[in-house]
């Protein structure tokens, strides 16, 4: 299923943009697990809408609502099911999109594969609102990761031109600069995670590249993912790139981590580092040019609606979730869970 992630711990994302509710079940999960409220509630809060003037202003508390998987605030074995209700929608401000696609949207797509049961409100289940679900199971997994000695941490690197190291209001108002211009902009997320043991993973499909690739994409706006030097490495020399090994108490460690803490899609013990680039946001105040499904003409269009004018400002914590799902999934493979 397009909507279920997971060999061990299989997570579902269920809902729409501006249904009534958006949700997650997730199985697998060991019985026995205390899950901290105050601490995924924080959590949820880094990504939520609604907070500042440089993202979208739908407000949305984004409260998970437990509704299976739990007694007593512990995993009992049963899926854990948790809803989040849609309460700041505005439907009608996607009501010209049912003729006329959003450029560099999943409008047009979507009419391709379902027509016109397709659901254009708010770009439907192609919208960043799935995300919220995302981080409820990312959330559960991050503290139960961090309970196990692996700590993952993303943080925003780029927006647009301006680089984290230019300093948080530089980067803030190079996206106001596209807010007031009818325009967005996009960026760069890192991800560290920290403590991953050794041997997770395989070669081939089964690699921790593949895997962690495939959950990142699934966050929207993503158009690029890359580990350790990334791209970067093409440009440098087998001896510059490549990680000297050498012993540390027992274990095996390399001197520098070229390889992002992955070896032919196995773990190698080091920090697990990769990036993710998100586009920019495709619902723009700007004219652009589209075309009428109905009248197949050449046509015009001007996105009303709430959006933010970059996703990236409130992706580190998906990608954070993203990560945790996968690595926790890894790590029960190996338990034979």
């Amino acid at each position: 299923m397009d909507f279920t992630f997971g060999r061990v711990l299989k997570v579902t994302l269920f809902g729409q943009s501006h249904a009534p509710a958006v949700g997650v079940v997730i199985d697998g999960l060991p019985a026995g697990i205390a899950v901290d409220f105050n601490e995924l509630e924080a959590f949820m809060r880094r990504r939520a809408p609604g907070q500042s003037a440089h993202v979208t202003p739908r407000r949305e508390a984004d409260t998970p609502e437990f509704v299976a998987g739990l007694v007593g605030g512990v995993t009992c074995g049963a899926p854990l099911t948790a809803v989040i209700r849609n309460t700041d929608t505005r439907p009608g401000d996607y009501e010209a999109l049912a003729d006329v696609p959003r450029p560099g949207h999943a409008d047009y797509t979507a009419y391709v594969k379902y027509g016109s049961s397709r659901d254009t409100r708010g770009g439907g289940q192609f919208s960043g609102r799935l995300t919220a679900p995302l981080c409820v199971a990312g959330g559960v997994c991050l503290q139960i990761l961090r309970r196990e000695g692996v700590d993952i941490a993303a943080r925003l690197t780029r927006v647009g031109e301006t680089p984290a190291s230019s300093g948080d209001e530089a980067m803030l108002d190079t996206v106001e600069k596209a807010r007031q211009d009818g325009d967005s902009v996009g960026g760069v997320v890192e991800c560290t995670a920290r403590g991953v043991p050794p041997g997770l993973g395989g070669p081939l499909f089964g690699g921790m590249e593949s895997r962690l690739a495939a959950a990142v994409f699934a966050i929207p706006a993503v158009k690029g993912v890359e580990f350790g030097n990334g791209f970067a490495c093409a440009a440098l020399t087998g001896s510059e790139n490549n990680d000297a090994f050498a012993p540390d108490g027992g274990k095996v460690v390399t001197l520098t981590n070229n390889h992002g803490g992955v070896l032919g899609g196995i773990t190698s013990g080091m920090p697990l580092v990769f990036r993710a680039a998100f586009k920019p946001t495709p619902s723009i105040a700007k004219v652009q040019k589209s075309v009428s499904l109905s009248r197949m003409e050449q046509t015009d269009i001007t996105v009303t609606g709430r959006h933010d004018p970059c996703v990236a400002l409130r992706a580190a914590p998906c990608v954070e979730a993203a990560a945790a799902l996968v690595i926790y999934d890894a790590i029960l493979e190996t338990r034979g869970r």
